[in-house]
C-alpha cells in the first residue's frame, strides 16, 4: 500500500482546474493545510464566494481525485471563500478594457425608496422539521450528557430523533451513546447517519479516531458543518437536537446563519463564574434571532448515597435566578449523581437504561418543556435544496 503524504495528494489535485481560474488549485495556492488521519484526507479549496454554487463540480472532481489514490479510505473536501493568497478571478488581472466610468445609476421607483430590505430565509435540512441548539458558554457543564437525555426524552414523546455532534473539536456522541465504526456512503457521496437507541447521530467522531486532534481554522469548521447537515441521509425526523461545542465562535454563529433554528437551550452548573459564560451564550443567540427556550441547571445539588444528605456543592439555584432575571424559562435542574457519568462513560444515557429512575424523569420533563415551546408550527420536511 503506497504511503499517504501531502506531497502525493498536492501531486494529484494538480489535476483541479475550474472556469474561473488561470490554473491548477496547487498552482495558484487555494488548497488549504492537508490534514491526514486514519487514511482519510481533510482540506478545504479557496474559491470566489459568489460562485460557490457553481464550484460544487470542482469540489466533487477533487473528492474523487483523493479518493482514486491507493491506500485513502476517504476524503472530505470543503470550499471556502477564505483568502489565501491564491488568485481566482476575482483579483486576476483583466485583459479585456473595462468602461471608463460605470453607468449612471437609474432612479428607483417612489414606492420603492423606503422599502426595507427582506430577510433571506434559511434553507432547512431536508427532511428534518424542528432544530435544537444546545449550548453552554463554556466546557465541562455536562452540555453533551445533556443533549443526548434530551434527545431520548424526545423520543419517549413519540418523536423521530436526531443528534448532530457540532463539537468538531471535541466530540462526544460515539461514547455517549456507545457508537463505533465508520459511516456507509450512499454513491459515493451522501453519507448515512450512524444509530442507536432508535437515534440518527453523526459525528466528526465517526470519521476519525478519538485521539486525532482536529487543526482546523473556522471555515474548515463551518464547510465541514454544512456538510453533515446537508450531505448526510437524515430521512424523515420531526426534531434534530444539535449538541454545539462550548464558547460562542463559529459553529454557534455557523448553526444560527445557515439553518432556521427552533430554539437554544443553555446549560450552566449553578457557581456565578458559569453563568457569567452562559450569559454570553444566552446573548448570542438574542443577537441572531434565535429563541432561547430556556436554562438547565446542570449538577445542581449533590445526594450522598450513604446517608441521603443533601450538598449544594457548586451553590444552587443560580441558573434558576438567571432565567428569572432574563425573563426566560427555567427548564429544570439535574443533581450531579454518579449513575449519571457512570452510564454516560459506558455509552448508556441514564433515561435509556434506567428510564424509570427519577432523574430518567427529570430529562424527560425539560424535552416535553422543551417540545412544547417548539411544536406550535408544522414539523414538515424541509424543501430540498441545493448543497454548497
Amino acid at each position: 500500500m503506497s504511503q499517504i503524504t501531502k506531497d502525493v495528494v498536492l501531486a494529484q489535485l494538480k489535476q483541479v482546474t475550474g472556469p474561473d481560474f488561470e490554473g491548477d488549485v496547487v498552482s495558484l495556492g487555494l488548497v488549504s493545510d492537508i490534514f491526514i488521519a486514519d487514511n482519510k484526507v481533510f482540506f478545504s479549496i479557496t474559491v470566489p464566494s459568489d460562485r460557490a454554487q457553481a464550484m460544487e463540480p470542482l469540489r466533487l472532481r477533487a473528492e474523487k481525485l483523493v479518493k482514486d489514490i491507493p491506500g485513502v479510505a476517504g476524503a472530505l473536501v470543503t470550499l471556502t471563500a477564505e483568502r489565501k493568497g491564491g488568485r481566482t478571478s476575482d483579483d486576476a488581472p483583466q485583459s479585456r478594457p473595462k468602461p471608463v466610468s460605470p453607468p449612471a445609476p437609474q432612479p428607483r421607483p417612489a414606492a420603492h425608496a423606503h422599502a426595507a430590505p427582506q430577510p433571506q430565509a434559511k434553507p432547512g435540512i431536508p427532511g428534518v422539521g424542528k432544530i435544537i441548539a444546545v449550548a453552554s458558554g463554556k466546557g465541562g457543564v455536562g452540555k453533551s450528557t445533556t443533549s443526548v437525555n434530551i434527545a431520548v426524552g424526545l423520543q419517549a414523546l413519540g418523536l423521530k430523533v436526531g443528534i448532530l455532534d457540532a463539537d468538531i473539536y471535541g466530540p462526544s456522541m460515539p461514547r455517549l451513546l456507545g457508537i463505533s465504526g465508520r459511516p456507509e456512503t450512499v454513491n459515493g457521496r451522501i453519507m448515512k447517519p450512524m444509530s442507536n437507541y432508535g437515534l440518527k447521530v453523526m459525528s466528526m467522531g465517526f470519521l476519525v479516531e478519538e485521539e486525532t486532534p482536529m487543526i482546523w481554522r473556522g471555515p474548515m469548521v463551518m464547510s465541514a458543518l454544512n456538510q453533515m447537515m446537508r450531505e448526510v441521509e437524515w430521512g424523515n425526523l420531526d426534531v434534530m437536537v444539535v449538541d454545539m461545542p462550548p464558547g460562542t465562535g463559529d459553529a454557534q454563529l455557523t448553526m444560527a446563519q445557515q439553518v432556521p433554528l427552533a430554539g437554544a437551550v443553555i446549560v450552566s452548573t449553578p457557581q456565578d463564574l458559569a453563568l457569567i459564560d452562559a450569559r454570553k451564550g444566552l446573548n448570542m443567540f438574542n443577537k441572531v434571532n434565535v429563541p432561547l427556550l430556556g436554562i438547565v441547571e446542570n449538577m445542581s445539588y449533590f445526594i450522598a448515597p450513604d446517608t441521603g444528605k443533601r450538598y449544594d456543592i457548586f451553590g444552587h439555584g443560580g441558573a434558576q435566578r438567571e432565567a428569572e432575571r432574563l425573563n426566560v424559562p427555567f427548564l429544570g435542574a439535574v443533581p450531579l449523581d454518579m449513575q449519571i457519568r457512570e452510564l454516560s462513560d459506558a455509552g448508556m444515557p441514564i433515561t435509556v437504561k434506567e428510564p424509570d429512575s427519577p432523574h430518567a424523569q427529570i430529562y424527560r420533563d425539560i424535552a416535553a418543556k422543551v417540545w412544547s415551546q417548539v411544536s406550535g408550527g408544522s414539523t414538515r420536511a424541509a424543501p430540498k435544496i441545493v448543497f454548497e
